[in-house]
């Protein structure tokens, strides 16, 4: 099978939402694909956890449209969001309404010190069949006067903190909040992967 007729077959499943949203991610039954990712993260350079994520509809479409479509241009870069909102990602979730629907947090000064979004910089999949940073992962520094609840993270398009343009291809809420206290480091994994 030509990589144009998967494109437009898995497309097609997307539209008519011939999918299932598993625990592991998007399994695409007809194709026997499956699109998975996971967050790492660590504070103050403690024991890393593992938060599975939810890969939203316009994240994978704008995989497939990428990496099918020749005349697609690549996103210039992929950026971490943290953030402290109470509600589950869902995948109607997009980058227009996120900020909004996760409660991102945006302030430098009861927040993360960063003035963008940190950068995902992942190494390239050789024999595996994923992308990860973990190698050179995303290290925030916090700046607050009590304390900064985290419930979340999430990988965007856009590097502004609080921006609605660009995609949005996960996110993931913790188990548990994690609090920050002023000074305090964070460290901040992605995994993606296709099976």
């Amino acid at each position: 099978m030509n990589k144009q007729r998967i494109k437009k077959d898995l497309q097609k499943d997307l539209h008519n939402e011939v999918y299932d949203q598993t625990e592991e991610g998007i399994y695409f039954p007809r194709h026997g694909i499956i699109a998975t990712g996971e967050y790492f993260d660590r504070v103050n350079d403690g024991e890393w956890t593992r938060t599975k994520n939810l890969i939203t509809k316009e994240g994978l479409l704008d995989v497939l449209n990428t990496y099918f479509i020749a005349s697609k241009a690549k996103p210039a870069g992929f950026y971490l969001a943290l953030f402290n909102g109470a509600a589950a990602p869902a995948s109607n979730w997009k980058a227009s309404n996120f900020a909004t629907a996760a409660n991102e947090i945006t302030s430098l000064t009861e927040g993360y010190t960063s003035a963008t979004r940190p950068a995902f910089t992942p190494i390239q999949a050789n024999e595996d069949t994923y992308i990860e940073n973990l190698a050179s992962t995303a290290r925030v520094v916090f700046a607050t006067a009590s304390q900064v609840n985290v419930t979340g993270t999430a990988l965007l398009t856009n590097s502004a903190r609080g921006g609605t343009s660009g995609v949005l291809i996960s996110a993931a809420k913790y188990a548990a909040a994690r609090t920050f206290q002023n000074e305090d480091t964070f460290d901040i994994g992605y995994r993606f992967a296709l099976a």
